[in-house]
């Protein structure tokens, strides 16, 4: 298998794949939506909220914090996270570009 060459892509390609890749799973997807709903720092409740095993939910949540997408506070032994929400609108103003970039009204083969 070959080496992936990311030095041929801009910063933002690379981002915008790494952010994509990060939203890739269902349980990711399902974290970022409670996140959303609750609207502040959440500790424990994600494993009830989302039903899968606390190990399970703490891969996904590495997944997402190494992203940028979500930030955690150590409050003594548990850890609450919450949506980082200047880099939530960082996101959000390079993967709208993105979606909206295609013309739909073209003709292809």
């Amino acid at each position: 298998m070959g080496i992936t060459k990311t030095e041929l892509y801009t910063d933002k390609q690379v981002n915008l794949a790494a952010v994509f890749k990060a939203l890739g799973h269902p349980a990711r997807v399902s974290i970022l939506e409670y996140l959303f709903k609750v609207e502040s720092c959440v500790c424990g409740d994600i494993v009830d909220e989302i039903g899968l095993a606390q190990a399970t939910i703490s891969q996904h949540l590495v997944v997402l914090k190494n992203v940028g997408i979500i930030q955690g506070t150590v409050t003594g032994t548990s850890v609450c996270y919450c949506i980082d929400k200047s880099k939530w609108l960082e996101i959000t103003e390079y993967i709208e570009p993105f979606l909206n970039s295609s013309t739909l009204d073209t003709e292809c083969c």
